[in-house]
């Protein structure tokens, strides 16, 4: 039950929805104006050639970026909620016969679902979108490997901000923090500008920064298989090239990152949050 309020209460609230997709808009609203037509140009330059899949790479590139940033934002909106009961609803709670572990859990389950809703959604929206400009539906293989990602992405993002969200005692610091994190997230996740024009050490920064893999993952699925179309006649190095310099995949020195190896760093970072986010409820009694 306290996970269904959880839930209903987020898409109640109509701002909270509209602000929990703010970066997504901001994203879609910077491709549409000037970012789309700047990395297709920037593209057909490296190529030395145009080509139809130009627009449906850069689309995917970027839309598998607006993905990952979904499932960071909506999960963080859906939280919104525990903060609010911290000072309107904790007494209830805590003189319930609800333990404190399931309120907890709750919130945790309820935000996560609200997340995984949304990302499907905003994923539905980045295929659809895909297809329509000729880049073909994904296949069962790639199907499942896309919401596998998704649920992965969710998870991680979701334990990343409850962790957050269980220092935070207000209203007003929480709208403060959702504001700083919708603006920063574009660029911690390499999605305004490329990773590879950025300063090596702002490109270290995305590289470890967990939610950047969810994108990486996105990317690889949506835009993979076009890029080697693309790239088939040029020099392999061109083509990995292009993955590092968009965020494609990654690479450590000389150790290349592969989908495994992002889908392991979520599966870690997902397993350590909840950890200390449970430790951090259980000691604060919140």
């Amino acid at each position: 039950m306290l996970i269904k309020r959880n839930i209903l209460l987020f898409f109640r609230d109509k701002a909270n929805v509209f602000f929990s997709l703010l970066a997504v808009f901001i994203i879609i609203g910077l491709y549409a104006l000037f970012l789309g037509n700047q990395m297709q140009r920037a593209l057909r330059e490296e190529i030395g050639f145009d080509s139809d899949k130009i627009n449906v790479i850069m689309a995917g590139v970027t839309l598998a970026g607006m993905v990952a940033v979904t499932s960071v934002t909506s999960s963080l909106g859906a939280l919104g909620i525990s903060v609010a009961d911290r000072k309107d609803a904790a007494k209830d709670f805590y003189t319930s016969p609800v333990s404190r572990g399931k309120v907890t859990i709750s919130y945790i389950l309820g935000s996560a679902v609200v997340g995984l809703v949304m990302t499907l959604a905003a994923l539905a929206l980045c295929v659809a979108y895909i297809a329509a400009h000729g880049g073909g539906v994904p296949g069962p293989a790639d199907t499942a490997r896309l919401l596998f990602t998704a649920v992965l992405s969710v998870l991680c993002g979701n334990a990343m901000v409850f962790f957050l969200t269980m220092f935070i005692k207000s209203q007003n610091a929480f709208s403060a923090v959702s504001s700083v994190i919708g603006t920063l997230i574009g660029f911690l996740m390499g999605i305004y500008i490329p990773v590879g024009v950025m300063p090596e050490a702002a490109q270290w920064a995305i590289k470890c920064f967990p939610m950047s893999h969810a994108a990486s993952m996105f990317k690889q699925i949506l835009a993979d298989g076009g890029l080697t179309e693309l790239f088939a006649e040029a020099p392999p190095e061109a083509l990995e090239g292009f993955r590092e310099m968009y965020g494609v995949a990654f690479t450590y020195g000389n150790t290349a990152g592969g989908f495994w190896l992002s889908a392991a760093v979520l599966a870690v970072t997902t397993a350590v949050f909840y950890a200390l986010s449970l430790a951090a409820a259980k000691a604060r009694r919140v």
